[in-house]
This record gives structure tokens, sequence and C-alpha cells, in this order.
């Protein structure tokens, strides 16, 4: 069987030829007689394989010297409780945007450990745009400020990045990091989890500025410092290693891609033409405010829910795989991330047209 085009929100599509090199390498890599699943991660081996993935995503992002970049386990989600432990030291309140369910899962985590001040929430619109900035409470003396610049079930992005004052800025990048360019010394953290644009699940990138390194309190558990992270370069115990390898290997990709800039010129290609196919169609709906779409997950909706089975049934019989929206808003989403070639939108965009014209 053909590969298919896999528009699912994570774990989602990797380079095509990723797959291929870490096939390559699967049972003896660079002549070593072993798998990187078979390594040990105190070997100079791994140590190498590591140490290049840090620098190539260190020149994908220009991140500063003064940032530390961890590569870990748990999940974003770990992150809801890792961020709060080690930044509220001695302030009680924090401040978060909420803006879909990720961000309200973030916040959920938050308040087990002290006050969230919600500066905005678009709940009341059902998470279907990020509220004017004129209407933001944000409380100054606050430990840290918290947003998830994109929603990956809604479909809600931020386009700005929002500004805080002197405190932290924290943000769950898990489903835009190395869609665009960033700059990244305006934030204090920022996190992501691996399984949409970086490589496989099980991996988690934090990058910290130095100086929020070190404040959890004592009776934190020692796993969720970052300063013991920090101090063991990521290898405080045996890390995802083949997950970090497999990210290694979509560093190099994208530096062979062009970097970040031309990965951004592409990523908005593919999400204007769908878009365009969606807001000139009567039969497909996008319930996102205009200003606020999402170039990763598109989210859309048919004027008959009835046609959904069938259409999700012909989409499959078309390579086209992974497109059901998720449980708690139904309809249709598609994850255009990185590694979704333009020809898989374009596939889409005319199974679309199709399906629509058919049906009329």
């Amino acid at each position: 069987m053909s590969r298919v085009y896999n528009f699912s929100a994570g774990p989602a599509m990797l380079p095509e030829s990723v797959l291929q090199q870490a096939q390559q390498d699967l049972l003896n890599w660079h002549d070593s007689g072993m798998s990187v699943m078979e390594m040990s991660h105190r070997s100079k081996m791994f140590i190498d394989i590591a140490t290049q993935a840090e620098q190539d995503l260190r020149q994908l992002l220009n991140i500063p010297d003064n940032y530390k970049v961890l590569f870990l386990q748990g999940g974003a989600s770990a992150q809801f409780a890792m961020v709060p432990l080690n930044l509220f030291g001695q302030k009680t309140v924090a401040n978060y945007c909420q803006t879909g369910l990720w961000s309200k899962k973030a916040i959920a985590e938050a308040k087990r450990y002290g006050q969230v001040n919600i500066v905005t929430s678009s709940d009341a619109e059902n998470y279907t745009c990020i509220p004017d900035v004129s209407t933001w409470t944000i409380d100054p003396n606050a430990a840290y400020f918290h947003y998830t610049p994109n929603e990956t079930i809604g479909g809600v992005e931020f386009s700005f990045i929002p500004e805080c004052g002197d405190m932290p800025l924290v943000a769950d990048m898990s489903s835009t990091l190395l869609s665009r360019p960033l700059d990244v010394s305006k934030f204090g953290i920022i996190y992501a989890g691996a399984q949409k644009n970086i490589g496989p699940a099980g991996l988690t990138i934090v990058i910290i500025r130095d100086d929020l390194i070190g404040h959890a309190a004592d009776n934190v558990p020692g796993l969720y410092h970052y300063k013991t992270w920090s101090d063991s370069h990521s290898m405080y115990n045996t890390p995802p290693t083949y997950s970090w390898y497999v990210a290694g290997l979509v560093f190099k990709w994208l530096l062979d891609q062009g970097g970040l800039r031309k990965m951004a010129e592409i990523n908005q290609r593919k999400a204007e033409k769908l878009y365009r196919l969606i807001d000139h169609s009567d039969f497909y709906h996008n319930p996102v405010n205009k200003a606020d779409r999402s170039w990763m997950n598109v989210p859309f909706t048919l004027a008959d829910s009835a046609q959904d089975k069938a259409f999700l049934e012909g989409a499959k019989q078309a390579g086209l795989e992974t497109l059901k929206g998720h449980r708690s808003v139904g309809g249709m989403r598609a994850s255009i991330y990185n590694a979704m070639p333009e020809a898989g939108v374009d596939a889409l965009i005319d199974y679309m047209t199709d399906f629509a014209q058919s049906r009329a």
C-alpha cells in the first residue's frame, strides 16, 4: 500500500526522507552494529546524536546563549505542572489566557499550586476567537504570563506575541514550534510536545531562560525541577533516546528545506488555499474568526452533518486519513503541519470540491 496523507493532529506525519533515514539506520547506526534504540544514553555515540540535535535546533530558532534547551518526557501536559512548580516562587498568582481546551487544562493544573488570574477567555464564544487585547485584565504582580499560541482542537491561533511587561512569558507551542521563525528572546519558557512538528511522541522540548532555573521549592519532586534537567543535560535518567534521535533528523530536514522562513512561506500558503476553498463554498464552514485562524489546524463542518460519515469514508478511499474532528467539537479537522506536503493539501481540496459537487 502506498503512503497516505495523514491529517492527524498528533502523532502527525513525519517527513518521508526522515523516515527513510531512520529505516536505513534502524539495525545499524553508522556501522555501530546496533540501533539507536539499543544505545546507552551515556555512550559517546548517543551523546554525539543529542549534541548535534541541540545545535541544529539552536540554529533553526537562533536560540540565545542564555537559554537552556531541555529534551524531556511527559508531554506538554507535564509542563502544565512544572511551570507553576518552578515559577510561582514567593508569589501566589499567575496570569493565564484561556482560549481553548489546552489552555483550560493548563489553568486547571496551575490552580493546584496557586491562584490563577484569567487574563482573557473566549469560552463564551466557544473558543472561536482571541479576545481583543483592550479587554484583557493582567495582574502586574503575577509570577508569570502563560498562553497557548495555537489551540489544536478549535483551530484558533494568536497572530501576535502578548506584551506582559517584565514578568516571564510562558508559551505552550506544541503545535506551532518550528512552523515559522520565532524571537525566542521574548519568552521566559517555551515548551512543546514533539508529536506535531518535531518528531515522534514521547519527547518534550523545553527552552528556558537561565534566570528561571533553580527556583522550585524544596518539597517539589526532583524530577519536576528544571535545575535537575539543566544540570544533567537532560539525562538525569534515561531520556526518550529514539524520539530525540528522530527529532534530530527532523531538524536536519528543516535546515535542508531552507529553514523556518521557508517553512513559514509554505505553511501559510497551504493554510490560505484551504481556507479559500472553505470560504467560497456553501457546503463547508469554518467557525473561527478570520483574523485568529490557525495555520496548523483547520476545523470545518459540512452543511449537512448527516454527510459526515460518507465524507470520511470517501476521504479514506482517496488516501486522506484522520480528518474526523475532535470529539469535543465534531465536524472535521485537517492538521497541516510542516511534514504535510502541499500536494496533500491540494489532494484534500480536490476531494472536498468533488464531494461538495456530488452532493449539490
